[in-house]
């Protein structure tokens, strides 16, 4: 039955797209298991893409040289340019959200998270830092033509598990990042759905994971990644354990629409 609903919405998406500007703008950030790793052995993809990822005509993607495009596996290419990229979750996220909402499509993903080889720390997401800069502006092109960035979807933290001193200042910049992209993006409230982390690149993992779930904003919501198949590695999430957390991101995001839940975080200085 899941199936058969997904192929309505892929056929009847078809001239709607064609004929329509994005309307509905969602951010992609983060690290490499936001950018996507599954499928990916050996610094190859195989190329699987599971069916709640497929293509729909309803949803694209901004990509590097910033034109629109019908959106595909792996979404994030031509952004997280120093690593093979293979399944995230942002097919799933979107398909999904626009089975529960054809009214959001055209949905415009733009991906902006960035692995590589060794992964990023969230301290390379500073307002100031060339990955923040890239965000605000892949998201001031994206918005040119009428579309409103109504999400962003942050997956992050497995690089700031080795230092001790990045784990415990975790919890502060995360803080800082939501309200800086808030305040950059003109938008006090806007929806964040970001993701605890299951895996990580040290020992510190429990202690990032609490920071993550500790986290009290307005119209912020975690996903818990934990559980979740994993690659070989240790570190990746595998392609449907990738789809599966696109599906949480998209039920989260969807709630966030009616949600209202007290501020207790503010920025620091």
């Amino acid at each position: 039955m899941l199936a058969f609903l997904y192929l309505l919405v892929f056929h009847l998406a078809g001239t709607y797209a064609s004929t329509s500007k994005v309307k509905t703008i969602i951010i992609l950030a983060g690290q490499s298991n936001m950018s996507g790793r599954g499928g990916v052995i050996n610094n190859t993809w195989d190329g699987v893409v599971p069916l709640e990822s497929q293509p729909n005509p309803s949803i694209l993607r901004l990509t590097a040289n910033l034109t629109w495009v019908e959106a595909h596996e792996p979404l994030h290419k031509d952004i997280d340019v120093q690593a093979t990229c293979g399944v995230g979750p942002g097919m799933a996220f979107a398909n999904r959200v626009l089975l529960k909402d054809p009214k959001l499509g055209p949905l415009g993903l733009v991906p902006c998270a960035v692995g590589g080889p060794m992964g990023t720390k969230i301290s390379d997401w500073g307002r100031k830092r060339v990955l923040y800069r890239q965000v605000l502006k892949r998201a001031d092109v994206a918005r040119r033509d009428g579309g409103l960035v109504r999400g962003v979807l942050w997956f992050q933290g497995e690089s700031d598990t080795v230092s001790e001193v990045d784990a415990r200042k975790y919890k502060r910049r995360l803080v800082n990042l939501f309200n800086n992209l808030r305040l950059d993006l003109g938008s006090p409230l806007l929806p964040i759905v970001h993701v605890a982390i299951t895996s990580g690149q040290g020992p510190l993992v429990d202690t990032v994971r609490k920071a993550q779930l500790g986290i009290k904003l307005q119209n912020v919501r975690c996903v818990d990644a934990k559980g979740l198949p994993l690659l070989q590695d240790n570190l990746h999430l595998s392609t449907q354990a990738e789809a599966r957390l696109g599906r949480m991101l998209a039920d989260a995001f969807l709630m966030q629409e009616h949600m209202v839940s007290p501020t207790n975080d503010t920025p620091s200085p």
